[in-house]
């Protein structure tokens, strides 16, 4: 059995994982979540929020975690894992990006955004408190169009603004480190936020070992949850 560290992407805290927890353990896997720094019920200013920290809150979980354990980064985390990876190449079976974006050195999360996606438009920046939040009219166009209502509820209720720091800062990478980490990748086909094909062309950028697919917006986690444990299951077996 398999031991996953899972992040949580932009916005969102360990609460998002909720049901794919519950199907990977009733696979018999064991599972590990946790709130990056200023996201879900964690405390920390987020205007005290670098990138460094959530690498750093990662490679903590993959530390105290048992064996090998696979670590899996949604949506921003991808930069995360990438980071963690990095810091961290004897520790971990295999990373898995869900959905996620998946960097080559020095790039960061905005320098991987897709161009014309249900953000355009939607993404808030409060300068002053640095600061990024999607309003929440616009929330289940970019990440929950095909969730039913009482997730895009849960949702709603739980999401936290961005520190806008760690998003606009680059992932240093080498062959070394991040390159040692077998790598996989499961890419969501209905996707608004990074679509499909923009999920293809970093991988083009950035190779995985395994590809799985999901027919899900960019919340699989809420809109399909089962799903998503068993390609993250058979993800990573690579």
């Amino acid at each position: 059995m398999t031991t996953f560290v899972l992040l949580h992407g932009a916005y969102h805290g360990a609460w998002c994982w909720y049901r794919v927890r519950a199907e990977l353990e009733a696979r018999g896997h064991t599972v590990e979540t946790f709130d990056l720094p200023a996201h879900g019920v964690d405390t920390t200013p987020p205007g005290d929020i670098s990138l460094a920290d959530y690498v750093e809150a990662a490679c903590e979980a993959v530390d105290a975690a048992a064996g090998d354990p696979v670590l899996v980064g949604h949506s921003m985390s991808g930069v995360v894992a990438a980071g963690a990876a990095e810091r961290r190449p004897n520790a971990l079976a295999a990373t898995i990006y869900l959905t996620a974006y998946l960097p080559t050195d020095g790039d960061s999360m905005l320098d991987l955004r897709a161009p014309d996606t249900a953000l355009d438009g939607n993404f808030v920046v409060d300068e002053e408190r640095g600061l990024g939040s999607v309003p929440e009219e616009a929330l289940d166009d970019v990440f929950y169009g095909e969730c039913d209502p009482a997730e895009r509820a849960l949702a709603h209720s739980l999401v936290r603004p961005e520190p806008m720091a760690p998003i606009s800062t680059g992932v240093s990478l080498t062959a070394d480190g991040f390159g040692r980490v077998p790598r996989a990748y499961v890419e969501c086909t209905a996707d608004a936020t990074i679509p499909l094909a923009h999920q293809r062309a970093m991988r083009e950028a950035t190779p995985a070992e395994r590809v799985e697919t999901v027919d899900a917006d960019h919340s699989p986690f809420l809109a399909a949850p089962t799903a998503t444990a068993a390609a993250l299951e058979r993800a990573a077996d690579v």
